[in-house]
């Protein structure tokens, strides 16, 4: 598809896409926003996906960013994938929470907790584990003390 030619016309939905493509809470709203964007060649689409590219916290999002530029027919590189933890203090944020809840709570009231405090920070975590978010939270909840 590199014979695409850079077009003039936007999306009539483009400030609609842009949001979503943005959208921190929903990581599968920022994923289909690009699969949406990816189809059409415009200057400010390619800036938005490079953006995505370049800096989602979703591998996933950055992927289907990475694969919709190339097929615009757009020079780029697949970043790779992070190392380490997705957000920077994410066991004091943990923490935090657990703290927040009765001593004897059970994982389902610190899931059901942390998604309804931190949206942002379930949905990323969400969407970078994939299959394994559930045992990955789990885990980080039993292992988290508090005192």
């Amino acid at each position: 598809m590199s014979d695409i030619e850079l077009g003039n016309e936007l999306p009539d939905n483009y400030e609609q896409l842009k949001s979503a493509a943005n959208r921190t809470s929903s990581w599968k709203d920022r994923l289909a926003a690009v699969e949406e964007l990816g189809q059409w060649k415009h200057v400010k689409i390619i800036d938005v996906l490079k953006h995505r590219m370049n800096n989602d916290l979703v591998y996933s999002v950055q992927e289907a960013a990475f694969r919709k530029l190339q097929q615009l027919g757009e020079d780029v590189q697949l970043p790779p994938k992070r190392q380490g933890e997705a957000i920077g203090g994410i066991t004091k944020i943990l923490v935090r929470i657990k703290k927040s809840l009765p001593k004897d709570h059970s994982f389902e009231a610190f899931k059901e907790k942390l998604q309804k405090m931190r949206s942002d920070i379930y949905d990323t975590y969400e969407g970078d584990k994939g299959a394994d978010f559930e045992k990955w939270l789990e885990n980080k909840w039993a292992e988290l003390s508090i005192r």
